[in-house]
């Protein structure tokens, strides 16, 4: 999951810098719905986390 997080970063960097000289192919397409999906889940256990360590 580590490397999967640092390539999305690089890729966003390549994407802010401008670096996006075609669309992505449906294979990518669904690597990056499947990334997304990945991240969101982190977001929520963090936010899990937090919660029950504001309470403690």
């Amino acid at each position: 999951m580590v490397q999967s997080l640092h390539g999305g970063r690089e890729e966003g960097k390549r994407h802010l810098a401008g670096d996006t000289a075609r669309a992505a192919n449906a294979d990518e397409a669904r690597d990056q719905r499947h990334e997304a999906r990945d991240l969101n889940d982190v977001v929520a256990e963090q936010t899990v986390e937090l919660r029950l360590l504001k309470k403690a």
